[in-house]
């Protein structure tokens, strides 16, 4: 059974491109650590996600049954951040000072620090393991109605951590649970049938979009399963852009 849910703007049209104030927000971030070809392949499912999807807000960060987001691919924290100031949840002129002494936006997010923030990343290849257990958290507290979503590049799925949290959230049908993988082909190994049949294999139910196609990723991020996990492969070129 296939239950699609809009949680945060139900009256939202389907969006055609990031608005120009959020880019403005992500040119005010500047430096080699900026990483601009990993922050741009996931803007536009950070934008999706946080404006249409996910049911946060920036007065409701330590609500309970708030929606839970991971930025496992934390390296490329530029476009996170643009989203996080557009949405109310930082100030704008924290976007000038990424990086620094002083700042407490650093090169990757900290929990700590951030509002609106669920985990302090850094090696890549522990955000859905993490997505797990924060998944099986909520299901042990009685919590149900929160989603929990973890967005990670497929270089990082190399990590033996991530063999085992995709075989674990398919045995346990974690149906609360989305993994969003922007697909770049940088996977050292590749996949034998394809990224999409290494979830699939394990019982998620899978969808593959453009990355940079707002109304495909508006559409597929809105459905969840009562009883199978959920994985969106958003496909982007090397350097981001459609491919």
């Amino acid at each position: 059974m296939t239950t699609t849910t809009t949680r945060s703007d139900p009256a939202a049209a389907a969006p055609a491109a990031v608005p120009s104030e959020v880019l403005d927000l992500l040119a005010r971030i500047t430096g080699d650590e900026k990483h601009d070809p990993a922050s741009h392949s996931t803007l536009d499912v950070l934008w999706v996600l946080h404006r249409y999807v996910l049911d946060v807000a920036p007065d409701r960060t330590d609500d309970p049954d708030r929606d839970r987001f991971l930025l496992s691919k934390g390296h490329g924290p530029a476009s996170y951040y643009a989203v996080l100031a557009a949405l109310g949840f930082i100030a704008p002129d924290q976007l000038d000072r990424v990086g620094s002494w002083e700042s407490r936006l650093g090169h990757h997010p900290d929990r700590t620090l951030v509002p609106g923030v669920e985990i302090g990343s850094g090696s890549l290849g522990h955000g859905l393991a993490l997505a797990v257990g924060t998944a099986l958290g909520l299901r042990a507290q009685g919590r149900t109605r929160a989603r929990v979503v973890v967005l990670v590049g497929d270089g990082e799925l190399d990590e033996g951590s991530n063999a085992e949290a995709i075989a674990l959230a398919g045995r346990l049908g974690l149906g609360r649970l989305t993994c969003v993988v922007v697909d770049n082909d940088s996977a050292a190994l590749g996949w034998p049938g394809g990224l999409a049949g290494r979830f699939t294999v394990e019982g998620w139910d899978v969808d593959t979009v453009d990355a940079h196609d707002q109304a495909a990723l508006r559409t597929t991020l809105d459905v969840t399963h009562p009883d199978r996990p959920r994985a969106v492969v958003a496909r982007t070129a090397p350097r981001g852009g459609r491919r």
